[in-house]
């Protein structure tokens, strides 16, 4: 969010998307409530007022995708005329299915390196806050620079590295 809010980009998803989120994350997450995350989907409509895209669904049947359960993704993503898909299920997002719409699939990983090449102040800037947020309980640079290594942003905490006194 803290990227998204850094205007480098246009974040864009839908109340599909959202709901997948959050059933993954309580699967995953036992201690989390619904109504917790529906707090956090609420304050992320409001946070980017355009980011909830609408009017998608009539595309869904007619798109192909190895997971036909991704589709509304990809679905959403035509109708706001995005150009990348960031996930990190690449393999159910092949280049042959999404090159067609002028769309391509990023690792989050990718697409913070690339954000880090454009603008490293912004994605610095980013990083500073997401960490200052964590405050229950905090978190020193260390362990947070682990915490993105285990959720797979190897090059997002190698372009990190370096700025650790000011993270």
């Amino acid at each position: 969010m803290w990227l998204a809010l850094s205007g480098r980009f246009r974040a864009r998803w839908s109340a599909q998307i959202h709901n997948e989120w959050k059933r993954n994350l309580l699967l995953k997450r036992s201690d989390l409530k619904p109504e917790q995350l529906d707090r956090t989907s609420a304050l992320m409509d409001h946070a980017i007022p355009d980011a909830l895209v609408t009017g998608h669904e009539p595309l869904i049947a007619g798109l192909m995708l190895p997971d036909p359960e991704d589709r509304h993704v990809l679905a959403a993503a035509i109708r706001c005329s995005a150009s990348v898909i960031v996930t990190f299920n690449q393999k159910d997002f092949p280049n042959t299915a999404l090159a067609p719409f002028g769309i391509e699939a990023q690792h989050p990983d990718e697409f913070i390196e690339n954000l880090f090449d454009l603008d490293q102040a912004a994605v610095i800037s980013a990083a500073q806050r997401h960490r200052a947020q964590l405050k229950n309980p905090t978190i020193n640079i260390d362990r947070y620079l682990d915490v993105l290594l285990r959720q797979g942003l190897v090059q997002t905490v190698k372009v990190l590295s370096p700025y650790q006194s000011i993270l």
